[in-house]
């Protein structure tokens, strides 16, 4: 029997994303840097955890995650709820998200525009969507029922992708776009996710974050990736979040920066996870971007 889902509280949900904290950089919660983050103490920035890693009653992953959750700010990153996929949203896993809202109070909540299911079927996989019409009714609908659910908006992330679709009628921008009007949702750009997509189909990626809904963004994803060969011996980078931010994607990151302004970056590092001093060293670089830039805005205010 599917669980009832429950609104966290009864007032009115916010219809535009406001963003919950400043232009502080953050990195993956990872269990094993745990030791090595309590004795440096407090951090300026906040930690990102995967939702799905979480949804059981309890144990040792809940047990990290309260203690660091005592002086830090949490992002809740969804990346099973398959908003772009044609099925209804799974009113169990849907729930189990819900609760991790109401227990854990995250500043910051995100998900995929992707799908991984089919029927009875999951992909461990975020897959790409067509951008239709009919998908964007769906991904309206299924973005609108989560954030009934959670009783505020989310995030959502634009994708990686490694093909495209004919029958796509708008582009990725677009549809971003007209997803965040409709829905009120906010918006997590991954300029990761930006540079291997454009390197990928052949596109500009100042071209695109020109065209990206800019002010909708309420956080900024970073992570490296990696270079392979297809089949055909060309060039393909997959979004692999298992090394260090790439020298093209930081001077994509400052002219992003420049165009928002200071808001909420998260270093992602998911597999061949380093040294926590690797990775805090990368949050630090991320965090000197936003206070150079704030400190401008400042200068030119003053």
């Amino acid at each position: 029997m599917n669980a009832a889902i429950r609104p966290l509280t009864s007032a009115p949900m916010p219809r535009r994303y406001s963003l919950p904290i400043g232009g502080v950089a953050g990195t993956s919660f990872k269990h094993e840097h745990l030791p090595a983050i309590l004795e440096d103490g407090p951090q300026r920035g906040f930690f990102e955890v995967h939702a799905e890693n979480y949804m059981g009653a309890g144990g040792p992953p809940h047990r990290a995650l309260e203690t660091i959750r005592k002086d830090h700010p949490i992002s809740l990153h969804g990346v099973c709820m398959s908003i772009g996929g044609p099925a209804p949203l799974d009113r169990a896993h849907l729930a189990r998200f819900s609760g991790l809202v109401a227990r854990y109070q995250p500043a910051l909540v995100s998900e995929h525009l992707a799908w991984s299911t089919h029927e009875t079927s999951f992909f461990n996989d975020l897959l790409p969507l067509p951008y239709t019409k009919a998908t964007l009714d769906r991904v309206c609908d299924h973005v609108d029922e989560m954030q009934e659910a959670i009783r505020r908006p989310i995030l959502l992330e634009n994708p990686s992708t490694y093909v495209a679709f004919r029958e796509s009628t708008m582009s990725e921008t677009d549809f971003i776009r007209s997803v965040a009007a409709r829905t009120g949702c906010g918006l997590l750009l991954d300029i990761n996710n930006v540079f291997v997509s454009a390197s990928n189909h052949g596109f500009s990626a100042l071209d695109y974050l020109a065209d990206f809904p800019l002010a909708d963004v309420g956080e900024i994803h970073l992570a490296g990736h990696a270079a392979q060969a297809d089949d055909e011996g060309e060039l393909l980078l997959i979004d692999s979040h298992d090394g260090p931010v790439s020298d093209a994607v930081w001077k994509l990151y400052e002219i992003v920066v420049a165009r928002r302004g200071a808001v909420p970056t998260l270093i992602e590092w998911d597999s061949q996870i380093p040294d926590w001093p690797v990775l805090r060293a990368e949050a630090a670089a991320a965090q000197a971007i936003l206070d150079r830039h704030q400190a401008a805005g400042a200068r030119h205010a003053a």
